[in-house]
Formats: structure tokens, sequence, C-alpha cells
């Protein structure tokens, strides 16, 4: 952590406003299954952050007008892309969300959207074929050409440019359906793999992000939040057949809980330690969590 500077969260909160953004019945529905984030923290953290942010987005459209002046060529709207990475589990959704709403509300000339990753694995029929379903989720279950095609248009300035999606529900990509990112000031894209390298060939996909954010916290409480959030779905998916935990909330808990257990330590675990973790010193802004999600320290890059 050489490269980084260590800010405690009192310091940091100090750069926040005591301007009001959000209430909390909205921060509820912004907020993942497992994951905690109250009004308090919206304000010390969250807030300075968009700020910090704001400063990064400001200088790329300053310095992307100079050089087309410079060179000669009409100006394309090049939008400012944030990614955010981190294991599961960790708060990265919430965080992407929260992101989205507060650059909206403390800059609301700006144009945000908000995309996951997920939607770049390889469907499951796929993922069968190549006997990569135990690796769903490590680097090589991704089809990182079409990532990285998907933001070359969108650093080009493509006023339109699609992508798969991926339902949380069926836990694979919705066939022949496709969100769309159309023509963004700011793109928020989140994702255990925004950080990472690609295998040799392929086109590092962090190069086309101005600010990166990496979630940090201890294995331990990963893992705790994790079984948390499974067990949580497993009640609120009792009596949905079509949803992917279904059967597992319908058949003997202690078999789904030790299914889960393994999927941790073989899976989830093995991916943050070799893919994930290792990434995080390659972030612009490190959040460190510590128990009940709250964020105690923040990092920020030198350089």
């Amino acid at each position: 952590m050489n490269d980084f500077t260590k800010v405690e969260r009192v310091s940091w909160s100090k750069l926040s406003s005591n301007k009001n953004y959000i209430k909390m019945d909205e921060l509820k529905e912004l907020t993942s299954l497992g994951d905690v984030i109250d009004e308090e923290d919206v304000k010390e953290i969250y807030i300075p952050l968009v700020r910090y942010l704001h400063l990064f987005a400001q200088h790329k459209k300053m310095l992307t007008k100079l050089q087309d002046h410079f060179v000669g060529i009409d100006e394309i709207n090049h939008p400012f892309i944030i990614g955010i990475s981190g294991s599961v589990a960790v708060g990265k959704s919430t965080t992407a969300r929260l992101l989205q709403v507060l650059i909206q509300r403390c800059y609301p000339d700006l144009k945000v959207q908000l995309m996951t990753t997920d939607g770049f694995l390889y469907p499951n029929r796929e993922l069968k074929k190549r006997r990569l379903m135990d690796r769903k989720g490590f680097p090589e279950s991704y089809n990182m050409k079409l990532l990285s095609d998907f933001l070359s248009d969108v650093t080009n300035g493509k006023p339109r440019v699609l992508y798969p999606l991926y339902s949380q529900r069926l836990s694979d990509i919705v066939p022949n359906k496709y969100g769309e990112v159309i023509n963004p000031d700011i793109l928020i894209i989140e994702g255990i793999n925004t950080l990472q390298l690609p295998p040799v060939g392929v086109v590092v996909t962090s190069d086309f992000f101005d600010f990166s954010i990496y979630i940090d916290a201890n294995e331990d409480l990963i893992e705790k939040w994790f079984m948390q959030r499974f067990k949580h779905l497993l009640i609120i998916n009792k009596n949905k057949p079509e949803n992917f935990y279904y059967k597992w909330a319908n058949g003997p808990i202690s078999q789904a809980i030790t299914r889960a257990e393994t999927v941790w330590q073989t899976v989830d675990l093995v991916n943050l330690r070799e893919y994930i973790a290792p990434t995080k010193n390659r972030a612009n802004v490190i959040l460190h969590k510590t128990h009940g999600h709250r964020i105690d320290s923040i990092y920020i890059r030198h350089y």
C-alpha cells in the first residue's frame, strides 16, 4: 500500500457538505441484499467521494476538449468511466447505485448511467461446454473480447451501445435481451473483473477507465456476508419456482448451507485471493470496510 495515502473516516468526512441529498427510505431501495448503509455513511463517505470524482471528471472534459481543438477534430462526448471492483458480497452494487444517484443530484447537468460486467459472462450453456461452470466468475468465464469491444465503442463516443444482460434470478445471461448505454457523461461499471488483467492478446479493460474504486474487507467478514446473503436468498425465494435458489430453498437446509460453504471455499475465496484482491493496488481509491459494512478508512492513490 506504499502508493496510497490512508485517510481515516473522521478526516474524510470533513470534506462533505451539510446538504441532504438522499433519504433513508431511498437508501433502503438502493441497498443490496445483506449490505448495510445509512444517511451517516452518505454524508461522511459518499458525498466527499462524489466531490472527488467530479474533480477528475472535470479534468478529463477539459483535457479532451483541448486535445480535440489541438488536432482540429469535431468534439465527441467521451464519457468519464468509473470502474468499481471487489469481492462478491462486499457491496459493489450498492456503492454503484448510490454513486449514480448522488452524482446526478449533486451535479444535475450530468447524465449518469450504470451497468455491470455480469452481462459479459459466457452463458451457462457455453460455460458447460467449456467445462467452466465451477470456474464461473474467474477471468476465463468472461467474454473479454466482447467487453473490450463494448468499452471501445463507449469510449469513442458511439451514441448507442448495446450490452448483454445477466439475471440474478436465473443465474444466467438473459437470451435476446440487451441493456444500452446512450451517450452518458459518466458511466459507472461494477464487477469483480473490472481491474483484472486479461489473457495475452486481449486489450486491458481497465485501460478504458478514468477512475477506479476497490471495495475491500477482511476475508472472514466477506465470508460472513456471503453466507448471510445466501441464507436470506433461501428465505425470500422459497415460493418462487422460477428462481435459481428455489431448489435449494426447498431441500434440506443443511445441504444447501454446506453447498454454499463449499462454493465460497473452492470458488469465490480462490477467485478473490488469486484474481480480485491482487488488483486493488491498481485502483484510484480503496474503500475499506469493517464489521457491519462500515467504511473505516479510505486509501487515495498518490498518482
